[in-house]
């Protein structure tokens, strides 16, 4: 079957639930929608309405990143709550499943690292205001119905899950990596109360307008754990030094301390920060060396990735630099 036969499918399926939910209107056609990470993603109006779409690839198996329903249930399990997320307006679970959830406006944009440039005193409130809605998150009760919730992955869980990552990336791009990871698995710090993880939590997954968050998206990885392991990853995402040769200074941006402070709202300091941060570093140098191996590959040609051997070398430093 051909690839536009495929979409042309998928088309019709979408086509007919959305007429239910919109009688009489038209349904346009489906659009790509540019920066979609997992599965395929696509824009659709129903008259005037407008949905986002996430569909499992034809041909493959609806797992990790291309398991759309799950990302479809935990937007439903968080419908309504104190973290803002897209509504879901339709779910077909014939396989290859699909969702369908409302088009959220704003824009979402990473300070340190992405285009278009927003003003410094919107991105410092923007930051400070979703690390409140991080807060909220975590404070999210699991048993939630709807939500069922996988079981808790603890700190050494996602060490073994992104050393699995770094292990498949070249020796050759990661100088140190191993060295980092007995370090990590040697110190594992004790566990706190598992709580509902995003997984990508950071300003370029929080649709934002002006300075209020308006929608949380890229649910791909979400899962329950350790609530220090999206807020290490938050934190790296506070200062440009921490991506060499690709960030840029934001001047007024928040640091972590103030960013720690508006998350925490009172509450006494987590411990062992430190180990968490390393590890949020280590994520990212796996993430960034995957990427580039992929393009060396031929699989995702971006000729931008040449430029991060530098980057992941520096992050599997730093990282190895905050442990001691």
């Amino acid at each position: 079957m051909s690839t536009a036969t495929q979409v042309s499918e998928l088309a019709g399926r979408v086509r007919e639930r959305l007429v239910r939910r919109h009688p009489g209107a038209t349904v346009g056609e489906l659009k790509v929608l540019p920066g979609g990470h997992s599965g395929l993603t696509y824009s659709v109006t129903a008259g005037d309405a407008r949905y986002v779409v996430k569909a499992v690839p034809p041909g493959q198996r609806p797992v990790g990143r291309n398991d759309v329903l799950r990302q479809a249930r935990v937007l439903g399990a968080l419908a309504g709550s104190a973290v803002p997320v897209p509504g879901v307006a339709a779910v077909d679970e014939t396989q290859p499943a699909w969702f369908a959830m409302d088009f959220a406006a704003g824009e979402a944009v990473e300070p340190v690292l992405d285009e278009p440039e927003v003003p410094a005193a919107t991105a410092r409130a923007r930051m400070l205001e979703i690390a409140a809605v991080l807060r909220r998150l975590h404070a999210t009760d699991t048993r939630t119905p709807g939500l069922d919730p996988p079981e808790p992955l603890d700190a050494t869980g996602e060490l073994e899950r992104w050393s699995r990552t770094l292990h498949a990336v070249p020796a050759e791009l990661r100088p140190g990596g191993e060295q980092l990871l007995a370090r990590l698995a040697r110190d594992v710090p004790d566990g706190l109360p598992p709580v509902l993880l995003h997984g990508d939590f950071r300003l370029g997954n929080v649709l934002c307008v002006d300075e209020r968050a308006v929608a949380v998206v890229d649910w791909e990885i979400w899962s329950v754990g350790d609530p220090r392991i999206d807020l290490g990853w938050f934190l790296l995402f506070a200062d440009h030094r921490n991506f060499p040769q690709l960030g840029r200074a934001v001047p007024g941006l928040p640091g972590e301390a103030e960013l720690l402070d508006a998350y925490l709202d009172g509450r006494p300091a987590l411990p062992a920060m430190d180990w968490f941060r390393a590890l949020g570093r280590m994520k990212m140098a796996a993430i960034m060396g995957h990427n580039l191996r992929r393009h060396r590959e031929g699989k995702h040609h971006d000729p931008d990735q040449e430029r991060l051997p530098p980057t992941i070398a520096a992050m599997i430093r730093t990282a190895r630099d905050i442990l001691g």
